[in-house]
């Protein structure tokens, strides 16, 4: 599985936690028990499904955290390993291979954060088997779906946007990538077997404030659309320029996505 650094993670972490969907989260609590859950959480890296949803849970509340990355799982037990009195437990383990091996219908519920997008729908479809299977509610964040937009607007943002969601498609570890279909199709699969989603959009804002994420972001996909066959003067001056309209106070952003939790119905 393609791996993303600590300092990265650090960077977006306040965007996903403002643009969290409530609603949706408030309907996965409903159905995560009062008193003593155990959670299990999906590619965790850093802990940001910790950070997002430890106020809502109680605080003898247990996690299991997995990733593939061992470093990552090392830095969210160092940030949330003491935090209440519940238990932080992490495991790496390479979902692509060995999703069958998590204890799914030992825990109470299943979360997952900026994850979905990444896999392939063989993989998908084995995820939504062992959820349904267990008979366990899931709740899966900020998965992107393809929506970006800016404001002030230039000549080379639908290009740019176009590369960034055919970069999506390609092969993160899983086989190719549902990218921005992804959360869609997670749902579908959920309500054919059965089971009732809630859904919600949860866009990033990036305004300028958000200086050091955006330098970062807009880098990386610079990177993007020139592999895509933008060139790279067209490139430098579209980056440059969204970067001089953020000095200058004047510049958002919003990238799309979208938030679900899936749970059994009635009768499951």
């Amino acid at each position: 599985m393609s791996g993303f650094s600590s300092a990265w993670l650090a960077l977006r972490e306040p965007l996903d936690l403002a643009a969290r969907d409530q609603a949706v989260e408030a309907a996965f609590m409903q159905r995560v028990p009062s008193a003593a859950p155990r959670m299990l959480d999906l590619a965790s890296g850093a802990g940001s499904t910790v950070a997002a949803l430890k106020n809502q849970l109680p605080e003898d509340t247990s996690w299991l955290l997995t990733d593939y990355d061992h470093g990552l799982l090392e830095v969210a037990t160092s940030r949330w390993s003491t935090s209440g009195s519940g238990d932080l437990a992490t495991l790496g383990i390479d979902l692509a291979s060995d999703v069958e091996a998590l204890p799914f219908s030992e825990v109470d519920a299943i979360s997952t954060s900026a994850f979905l997008d990444l896999v392939s729908e063989p993989f998908l479809q084995r995820l939504v088997n062992c959820v349904v299977e267990a008979g366990k509610p899931f709740l899966a964040s900020l998965s992107y779906d393809g929506r970006i937009g800016f404001e002030p607007a230039s000549v080379l943002d639908a290009t740019m946007r176009d590369a960034l969601n055919h970069d999506q498609l390609s092969d993160k570890g899983f086989g190719k990538a549902l990218g921005p279909g992804a959360a869609a199709r997670a749902i579908d699969l959920f309500r054919c077997a059965g089971y009732q989603v809630v859904q919600g959009p949860s866009d990033w804002e990036i305004g300028p404030s958000n200086t050091g994420f955006l330098a970062e972001f807009l880098s990386g996909w610079s990177r993007v659309g020139v592999k895509y066959g933008a060139s790279g003067e067209q490139v430098e001056a579209w980056r440059s320029g969204h970067l001089d309209q953020a000095g200058a106070g004047r510049f958002r952003c919003t990238v799309g996505h979208i938030d679900f939790a899936a749970f059994p119905g009635q009768g499951s």
